[in-house]
């Protein structure tokens, strides 16, 4: 009923104020929305004061130097990105051309996919299609999912076990685990067995509870449990609270690619951990959508060229 309600409000819109309202939701900013948008500063002020007066709402308020969603603007936000995606896959079926598209996709992706993606993906981009703008966003796994259902999300990136029906999904690697430890922790021969591992204090890579469960599952199903003695949501500096001390870090492999081999060393770990899929997921909706389309098969291309 509620969904029902906010697509008969987008209806009473005319498409190009809904465009200005997708735009000022995105950049919570009047001046980078006239930006994105390339009009004056004055025409999307006026718009969003249109948008205002049919909604009955002030849609954004300011706080500080930027604008805050209202509560109705969030409830819209869902509703308006489907149907301006839909608009857009009516209008341009199977004709995106990369190098005059103007469009922004919002990708969900943890620093660890960062790392592996974005350094080619946006090389291809600037080359290819300069006027595709990316807005990187860090979610939990179930954020992520929640955010492709809801339309926040256009594109995500990571390991998704169990995923609901009206999304689609298609492989990008399979990555196994690896465990980071400083080099003089470990005897002569750089081996790291079971009775080491679990007795040493572990780093957990982990965003707001998600965790990495496959390794917890791993050691239950051999009865056996490790000690976190930190836990924290930041891939990039993992790596260094390794050295110089006792701690272990196992992680995916393709997360430690640059380690300081000098002080640091990656071996297996003492116990299997199965191997797990690295995935794109998209909202079955958008299927016919060719310009996000395109996009998986440049991330597909990127991996490609980089695992060449």
């Amino acid at each position: 009923m509620l969904g029902m309600q906010l697509m008969n409000d987008l209806r009473r819109i005319d498409l190009n104020l809904l465009v200005v309202l997708d735009a000022l939701l995105s950049e919570q900013h009047v001046t980078r929305a006239a930006e994105r948008l390339h009009l004056s500063q004055p025409a999307v002020s006026h718009a969003l004061a249109r948008l205002r007066d049919v909604l009955n709402d002030p849609l954004l308020v300011r706080q500080g130097g930027t604008f805050v969603p209202t509560a109705r603007a969030l409830e819209l936000a869902g509703p308006l990105a489907e149907a301006l995606a839909q608009v857009q896959a009516l209008l341009a079926p199977n004709r995106f051309d990369p190098a005059s598209a103007k469009r922004r996709f919002r990708v969900a992706m943890s620093d660890y996919s960062a790392a592996i993606l974005l350094p080619g993906l946006v090389r291809v981009l600037r080359h290819e299609a300069p006027g595709i703008d990316l807005q990187i966003i860090q979610a939990s796994r179930e954020g992520m999912v929640d955010g492709v259902l809801n339309g926040d999300i256009d594109l995500a990136a990571g390991v998704f076990p169990d995923m609901p029906a009206e999304l689609r999904t298609t492989l990008l690697f399979e990555e196994h685990y690896t465990c980071l430890v400083d080099r003089d922790s470990l005897p002569a021969n750089g081996t790291l067995d079971l009775p080491t591992y679990l007795s040493r204090p572990h780093v957990l890579l982990e965003m707001r509870g998600s965790g990495t469960p496959e390794i917890e599952r791993a050691l239950t199903a051999i009865r056996e449990r490790r000690h976190v003695a930190i836990s924290l949501p930041h891939w990039g500096v993992a790596p260094q609270l390794i050295q110089g001390t006792d701690l272990i870090l196992t992680v995916s492999s393709r997360g430690v690619p640059n380690i300081d081999q000098q002080h640091l060393l990656a071996v297996p770990p003492p116990f299997h951990i199965p191997s797990f899929a690295f995935e794109l997921a998209w909202h079955a909706r958008r299927g016919g959508d060719s310009g996000l389309q395109w996009l998986i098969g440049q991330v597909q291309g990127v991996l490609s060229e980089s695992h060449r």
